[in-house]
């Protein structure tokens, strides 16, 4: 129900606190890796080159915590809209042990899963947000590498 409501009212943030807490993780993750790679194009790429990278990262990089990453990426991939269109009744749960699942009056089923904390924790964006943060991760070393080359190029001792 907080799900369905924070999501009619068109206040995505709101839902974070429901998602599972690896979903949570992933979006925290997002945020400082993107943020460690912005500030390392900043500080080391040419300038010519820094838009490019910038532009794509710097929303999720400024972002306040990630409850604002899964706003973002959730208005963006369309989520918000799939789940106004799902969450408008719930025809029923299914609850087995640590897992439970809500049938929507549409038929679409949503996984949930118990966290630590004792709330249900929906799963559904889990996936997508780990490979997002998992991305961001491969991005910033990527970043790193670059970083170091430019930083040798501009070294008075660099050679060819």
């Amino acid at each position: 129900l907080r799900i369905v409501l924070a999501v009619n009212e068109r206040r995505v943030r709101d839902a974070f606190p429901y998602l599972e807490t690896e979903a949570q993780w992933a979006s925290y993750t997002i945020r400082d890796q993107r943020r460690k790679a912005c500030d390392r194009v900043r500080a080391s790429y040419p300038a010519d080159q820094q838009k490019a990278l910038l532009d794509g990262w710097t929303d999720e990089a400024s972002a306040p915590d990630g409850a604002d990453v899964f706003a973002l990426l959730a208005l963006r991939r369309g989520w918000i809209a799939r789940l106004a269109r799902d969450l408008s009744g719930a025809a029923g749960s299914e609850i087995r042990g640590e897992r439970a699942t809500v049938i929507t009056g549409r038929g679409t089923r949503y996984g949930f899963r118990r966290r630590d904390n004792g709330i249900w924790g929906l799963t559904i964006f889990t996936a997508e947000l780990a490979a997002e943060a998992e991305r961001a991760s491969r991005d910033l070393e990527i970043v790193d590498r670059s970083a170091q080359d430019y930083e040798g190029a501009r070294r008075p001792d660099a050679g060819p």
